[in-house]
């Protein structure tokens, strides 16, 4: 009897959610292996938009932060999306909990304690829907802050960067001519695929040359077009896109290292590299504009404050501002083109209303005497090409 009790309680369910452990002070790396059911245990102050939304289309379980979440400097959009989305999310467990817990392992997370069995590994605060609200209104304040360090870092990045701004120097040549054409730059941004399918219309009519920047190239290739410039890190875009899109532009630092090239020389592709402090996204709007494209339209770019401020893209918020003002009036947002294309007149609606003139026409002939005549001329012509015909045949 004893030992039936012992059995019984052994396979009692623990409570809270187990999952897989993924594991790394590393957000980009930790985010290409997430998938769904995991519990994801990072060191990540304030998480931005970007990795979020990785996290929700991943499905992810539960989010362990050992950092603050939201430490009050701007109201970044992470946290609120996670919670929104249904996502557990424990804050502020201490940085060891990336050493005690290995990646792969079996973990529960229970009421804001995560355990490996039945020790108790780390603990922290359980983020609501509430106590995200009430720091996102405390975050507000700190935006002043940010928004004069992000004056200072323009400075200093123009002073490094202002051969490349103001007049093209170091943008790789491309064999693509844009000269005067519409350019779609895709990046992979929030909603950015639905976006791109509201342009189909546009894309159709246009036809744009398409640069896809890092996943969203991909995301181009899946919807049915052939990226023409794909501007990114390869070792985070599919072998078949690299393989058909026409040109590869990687990224690289200043000193020349294109992280993820060896990539590209493995699949046997050529590439040219761009050496450049800002990110992806602005390193293809320079190339639009350098190569004199007549129109830029963007697709899956930040258009809020609060996503311009974002933790995740404050490293490039300079190159991002003074691109935009670079290109200036070329540059268009995919929503606004979208939503001038729905209020055209469709062809078919056009096509229809030739058809019902032509039907007009006929009728009001039909019932004058001038509409006999023309009958008459059309039969006594058919009979005329038909008697050519059997002509032809005897």
């Amino acid at each position: 009897m004893k030992l039936s009790g012992l059995l019984t309680r052994a396979k009692e369910t623990l409570p809270g959610i187990s999952g897989v452990a993924r594991v790394d002070r590393r957000t980009r790396e930790l985010l290409r292996r997430v998938g769904s059911g995991d519990i994801v245990v990072m060191d990540e102050v304030d998480i931005d938009r970007a990795t979020a939304d990785v996290l929700t289309a991943a499905e992810v379980a539960a989010v362990v932060n050992a950092a603050p979440s939201i430490s009050g400097r701007f109201p970044n959009l992470g946290p609120e999306i996670l919670v929104e989305a249904g996502i557990p999310l424990i804050d502020n467990v201490g940085s060891d909990v990336v050493q005690r817990i290995k990646d792969g392992s079996k973990v529960r997370l229970y009421e804001g304690t995560l355990y490996a069995g039945d020790e108790e590994i780390a603990s922290g605060t359980v983020q609501t829907a509430e106590s995200v609200a009430d720091a996102m209104i405390e975050a507000k304040a700190g935006m002043s802050t940010q928004l004069e360090a992000f004056s200072a870092n323009t400075i200093e990045f123009l002073r490094r960067e202002r051969a490349l701004i103001l007049d093209g120097v170091g943008v790789p040549e491309l064999r693509l001519p844009l000269t005067g054409r519409h350019v779609l730059v895709v990046a992979p941004g929030n909603e950015h695929a639905d976006d791109l399918k509201a342009l189909k219309k546009y894309i159709n009519e246009h036809r744009p040359a398409l640069i896809g920047v890092d996943a969203a190239a991909d995301t181009l290739r899946e919807l049915g077009y052939t990226p023409d410039v794909v501007v990114g890190d390869p070792s985070g875009i599919g072998a078949q896109t690299l393989k058909e899109c026409h040109e590869v532009v990687v990224p690289a630092q200043p000193d020349g290292y294109a992280p993820g090239v060896e990539r590209i020389q493995d699949l046997g592709i050529g590439a040219v590299t761009f050496p450049a402090s800002g990110n992806s996204e602005d390193l293809a709007l320079l190339l639009a504009d350098t190569h004199d494209a007549g129109l830029v339209v963007t697709v899956g770019f930040q258009a809020t404050l609060r996503e311009f401020l974002d933790h995740g893209r404050s490293g490039s918020n300079p190159s991002t501002f003074l691109t935009r003002l670079k290109l200036g009036t070329k540059l268009v947002d995919g929503k606004a083109v979208a939503t001038l294309h729905r209020n055209r007149v469709s062809m078919s609606a056009v096509v229809l209303l030739v058809l019902a003139a032509l039907a007009v026409v006929a009728a009001a002939l039909l019932v004058s005497d001038v509409g006999s005549v023309y009958a008459d001329w059309l039969r006594d012509t058919w009979n005329s090409f038909a008697s050519w015909v059997r002509g032809l045949l005897s």
